[in-house]
């Protein structure tokens, strides 16, 4: 009898443990761009996904950022389409014209069209291939923009996105061990030129800066950023909770908030209940930046007097008579 190879084994594990408690209503989709990361991931789903009574389909985006991305994503398909995921569907978006860098832009079209498709096929979960190694590369560029909790809290291994729950099984599996299962299955990733690209952040991150940090403080620094990550996450869940409660509280007629009641609260607690709260006046959470927070902390904590706070979408917010009114 053939010997499983041991990264075939942990990501299929990975995966099993990530689609567990998902309900059999609809497909599970796999995001698979054909890189190690996603491919691996998707061969995993293949084989796993029927044993737990679960329908496989897979995703692939066409960004039209390179020469040939379209024959790439068909190639993706046709592959999908021999293992028998169904559905199997390939979106094409267009990144120009959108805000931020390209980065970003494409992130916010890849996203867009991910869960837009899993919401049109009743998919239960939609899968990402994200490594604990990219978990790693989160952090740092988080430490680097100055992020707080939120930045170093890394990316989630579940999280509901516009009504679709997004799955990121292989968090604790290293990017070494995808491209071995790879090997190990006969498959061929697809090596992205950009992955390589010293003009992105994260790649220079990828091919610099966390090899670098490996040579100095050891191989397990990965593993230790990764985990920080996750403990931050836990932190920042009670912090949340904790702030839920107080907005409960801190609220006036009229959708206001009462500073008496936000005066005394921790400042970790109270610049997430502002927060949540500018959300709810409609500022968009990826333009809400801590100078807002802060401006909107003085308000409470350092009242001189000043005029309203400028909230992103143009949401005026001032202090009458000890209440923050937008």
């Amino acid at each position: 009898m053939a010997v499983l190879a041991p990264p075939v084994a942990a990501v299929r594990v990975a995966v099993r443990r990530a689609l567990l408690g998902v309900r059999p209503d609809g497909p599970v989709l796999v995001a698979c761009s054909g890189g190690a990361d996603s491919l691996a991931l998707a061969a995993a789903t293949a084989f796993v996904a029927p044993r737990l009574g679960l329908r496989a389909g897979l995703v692939t985006v066409d960004h039209g950022l390179q020469s040939g991305s379209a024959q790439r994503a068909e190639s993706v398909a046709r592959w999908a389409e021999s293992v028998g995921f169904d559905p199997v569907r390939v979106a094409t978006v267009a990144v120009a014209g959108r805000p931020g860098g390209p980065e970003a832009a494409a992130r916010q079209a890849r996203y867009e069209a991910l869960t837009g498709i899993a919401r049109a096929t009743g998919a239960g979960a939609l899968l990402l291939g994200h490594t604990r190694d990219d978990q790693a590369e989160t952090v740092l560029l988080a430490l680097a923009r100055g992020a707080g909790p939120r930045g170093l809290a890394g990316m989630p291994p579940s999280r509901w996105v516009d009504g679709v729950c997004l799955l990121r099984p292989l968090l604790d599996v290293r990017r070494e061990q995808t491209r071995t299962a790879c090997a190990a299955l006969g498959l061929t990733p697809w090596e992205d030129p950009h992955n390589v690209d010293p003009s992105f952040a994260r790649s220079r991150v990828r091919g610099e800066l966390l090899p670098a940090l490996v040579r100095a403080l050891g191989p397990g620094v990965v593993a230790n950023l990764a985990r920080t990550a996750e403990l931050v996450a836990a932190d920042n869940a009670a912090l949340d909770a904790l702030a839920a409660d107080a907005l409960a509280t801190a609220r006036a007629p009229g959708g206001g908030l009462a500073v008496a009641a936000l005066a005394d609260l921790p400042p970790a607690v109270r610049t997430r209940v502002l927060r949540a709260w500018a959300r709810e006046l409609g500022a968009p959470g990826g333009a809400l930046a801590h100078c807002h927070i802060r401006a909107l902390d003085a308000l409470v904590i350092d009242w001189r007097g000043q005029g309203p706070v400028l909230l992103p979408g143009g949401i005026p917010v001032t202090r009458h008579e000890g209440v923050l009114a937008a």
